[in-house]
């Protein structure tokens, strides 16, 4: 199913979500402010912030409350990314050269930084103390998760409950900020926050799993970046865990992780490929998805939930 359906009920107010993404590029810097109209504009499928419109549209449907939570999560992930791009001196995201690449390692953290600042002004907006303290605890959570993939890079022995914390810290708990901060400005129950904290937290895990898998069997032109980036950098993830436990002894991951020699990352890539391994992980993502979906049943019957259910199938079928 395409986004474009999923997003039907909620469109409208998608676009605006968007346009305001696009005026924070009317910085009070003229020469950097092509290069942040690049990266806000280049915002990717806008699933966090569909997740807050959808999040929020159970109970109380207060878009002006909205808004600046959903300009917020995405600006904070964007952030992340600027960074995430410097502290891996990657050269292209998205297909388009990366705010390193061009300014330097030390604007893309200044970037990154002003962005945070930006997100927190919008959450702050919201006039909700529970979802400024919320967002502020996911910022903390994101560093931590980053921080601890960046001390283990290559590090061999993880356990797969390590990886599953570590993608949760980096991708699913903005995932399930999305949906906490959505139900809480819609004035859900708690049982309804607690359900959609839920769904955001399996979804995440799910989306990155699903990352990860694409980093072994998409292309460089498909992704807008090289493949196989997270052997490059040391992370160890789901497929290459796979690959170990399949070939404890000798195998590519293993050779690359204590040598450094990156000639094995092809040669990774081609086992993986060339296994059952890819279908294991996407069983596992496909999993948290229905994990993520099992108790939306009890909430409020609308084309939203229907919406969210459709999300969690899109994700795990995804091809970029």
């Amino acid at each position: 199913m395409e986004l474009d359906r999923i997003y039907a009920s909620i469109q409208g107010d998608l676009e605006k979500v968007r346009e305001k993404l696009k005026s924070i590029s009317r910085v009070d810097f003229p020469w950097l402010a092509e290069q942040l109209g690049l990266v806000v504009r280049g915002t990717g499928k806008g699933i966090r912030p569909a997740l807050t419109l959808l999040s929020g549209s159970f109970y109380r449907y207060d878009f002006d409350c909205l808004l600046p939570m959903a300009v917020a999560v995405e600006l904070l992930h964007t952030a992340t990314l600027v960074h995430d791009d410097a502290i891996d001196k990657a050269s292209v995201r998205r297909g388009q050269p990366t705010i390193n690449s061009i300014w330097g390692d030390e604007i893309a953290v200044l970037m990154g930084d002003y962005l945070f600042a930006k997100a927190g002004e919008f959450a702050s907006d919201t006039q909700s103390p529970r979802v400024i303290k919320l967002f502020s605890q996911t910022l903390a959570t994101i560093s931590s998760g980053e921080i601890n993939q960046f001390r283990n890079a290559f590090h061999l022995p993880q356990a797969r409950e390590d990886y599953i914390r570590r993608i949760y810290g980096k991708t699913a708990s903005l995932f399930s900020l999305a949906t906490q901060s959505g139900a809480i400005l819609s004035q859900a129950p708690e049982e309804s926050v607690a359900i959609l904290k839920d769904y955001g937290d399996n979804l995440g895990i799910a989306f990155q799993i699903v990352d990860d898998i694409l980093d072994f069997t998409s292309t460089a032109e498909a992704m807008g970046k090289p493949v196989g980036s997270d052997l490059t950098q040391g992370t160890l993830t789901l497929p290459a865990m796979m690959l170990i436990e399949r070939y404890p002894e000798d195998n590519p991951v293993k050779r690359l992780f204590e040598t450094g020699d990156m000639k094995n990352i092809p040669l990774a890539l081609e086992m993986v490929r060339n296994s059952s391994i890819v279908d294991d992980c996407y069983r596992v993502a496909s999993e948290y998805c229905e994990r993520a979906c099992q108790s939306l049943k009890r909430l409020p019957e609308n084309p939203r939930r229907q919406a969210l259910i459709d999300l969690a199938g899109y994700i795990v079928a995804r091809s970029l």
